[in-house]
């Protein structure tokens, strides 16, 4: 087996391409929840969410699967659709705020910053390598 293939097969794998995005999902919320607890005085500011679940959803219920016979083919399988896909920052439509009002509520943002910070420590555990190389050299 050459290297492309071993690191293909470690790394490369469905459930380690999404564990990975679900990291950069999780590092982008942070991102987007510590914005918005910034900005909680800041009067008309419009809180900032993470769209990724969905997305990963549809890409693992792709039902369409192909494998690329040559570099020159276009690869259409499930692990093709999860390295494009990217989590993206949004503004909620919240009809309650019409007037432009700021609509960022400290108390649920702290709690999706504790909901968020909870994944992203079971995404690491979970794509730890100090575990896969244990596994490969016996060492526990």
């Amino acid at each position: 087996m050459d290297n492309f293939k071993i690191h293909s097969y470690l790394f490369e794998t469905t459930k380690r391409l999404a564990v990975n995005k679900s990291l950069d999902a999780a590092m982008l919320r942070s991102k987007a929840n510590a914005m918005n607890i910034s900005n909680v005085d800041v009067p008309g500011y419009n809180r900032k969410e993470v769209a990724f679940e969905e997305m990963l959803r549809k890409c693992l219920n792709r039902k369409v699967d192909g494998v690329q016979t040559d570099d020159k083919h276009i690869e259409i399988s499930k692990k093709a659709a999860m390295r494009k896909l990217a989590p993206e920052v949004y503004v909620p439509v919240d009809p309650a705020q019409a007037s432009g009002a700021n609509n960022v509520d400290i108390d649920i943002e702290n709690a999706k910053m504790a909901e968020n910070q909870i994944l992203y420590n079971y995404g690491i555990k979970f794509s730890s390598f100090e575990k896969l190389k244990s596994s490969i050299t016996s060492r526990h």
